[in-house]
């Protein structure tokens, strides 16, 4: 990172290997690359999808099958010698946009991610709340409808499995299985099971209604999690982050839309503006370097 972590000055992508050895070998080797591009490491913040308690240990990762229990502070410490900081991804991404992004200046704030699940951190009082174990920040698994779809964490109807990017995969599905989806099924090649959450961005974006209207559907389920959010935190700003938002107002457009309809008691209340994150894809690799420079 330069300037304090306010940018990112080396990127090195890797894909995600299966199992925790091949895991962290990657994320050593990844750090060498960088050590070698940009000269000194101070410190190493690393951010993880799952449940990461306060001792930088992985307990479980719902969409990382199969990598349980992980200490990867210490592993990373005991092979690097440098100071390692380890957080849940999405609470390193709220932090980045609490400093220095879309909610900069915030005390009362909360990110979700939307991407191939949904993450989540908050902001009360100007910190950064994680629990007392760690864990705070799983929206994705409130569950909304008990009796939805299956979820990778072994329940059913989590908020995920209908606002995450899988969620509106399966929505689009569910659309053209109905008649009602024609452009994107020719999009997927014309097989209904291949139809996925591009196919129906892009579709929007032509301006097809049936797209549209899969967009409104998935707007709806995005904002009752994030109106059930602003019920519990009462923020000043509700971020919203994850691959999907670079679609811009095709997403953000429908979930304001029933963002103001679902949240209680709205026209009593001061208004809670509900954005897009402002840092992009790199706000967990730039709020994890603001955290270990703050530990370190």
């Amino acid at each position: 990172m330069e300037d304090t972590g306010r940018r990112v000055g080396v990127e090195v992508r890797r894909p995600t290997p299966h199992g925790a050895p091949a895991l962290l070998d990657t994320i050593v080797g990844v750090i060498a690359e960088v050590h070698a591009s940009a000269g000194d490491v101070d410190a190493v913040g690393l951010g993880v999808p799952g449940l990461v308690d306060r001792g930088g240990r992985l307990a479980v990762g719902p969409n990382l099958p199969g990598i349980t229990d992980v200490e990867f502070r210490d592993e990373l410490h005991a092979r690097l010698n440098h100071p390692v900081a380890v957080d849940n991804d999405a609470t390193c991404a709220t932090w980045a946009e609490v400093q220095i992004g879309a909610a900069k200046g915030a005390t009362e704030a909360f990110l979700v991610t939307l991407g191939t699940g949904i993450g989540g951190g908050l902001v009360c009082g100007g910190v950064l709340q994680r629990g007392a174990n760690g864990f705070a920040g799983e929206p994705g698994h409130m569950v909304v409808d008990p009796k939805g779809p299956p979820c990778p964490c072994g329940r059913r109807g989590c908020w995920e499995r209908f606002a995450s990017g899988s969620g509106l995969a399966r929505l689009a599905r569910e659309a053209a299985e109905a008649g009602r989806g024609h452009r994107l099924v020719k999009l997927a090649g014309g097989d209904v099971d291949d139809v996925r959450g591009e196919h129906v961005t892009r579709a929007a974006m032509e301006g097809d209604p049936e797209a549209i209207a899969v967009f409104r559907d998935f707007g709806w389920w995005a904002a009752l999690g994030i109106a059930n959010l602003v019920n519990v935190l009462d923020p000043q700003i509700a971020v919203v982050g994850g691959g999907l938002v670079e679609a811009g107002e095709i997403v953000m457009a429908p979930i304001r839309a029933a963002f103001a309809e679902l949240v209680l008691a709205g026209e009593h209340r001061p208004a809670v503006p509900v954005v897009p994150a402002a840092l992009g894809e790199d706000a967990g690799a730039i709020g994890a370097a603001l955290i270990a420079f703050e530990r370190a």
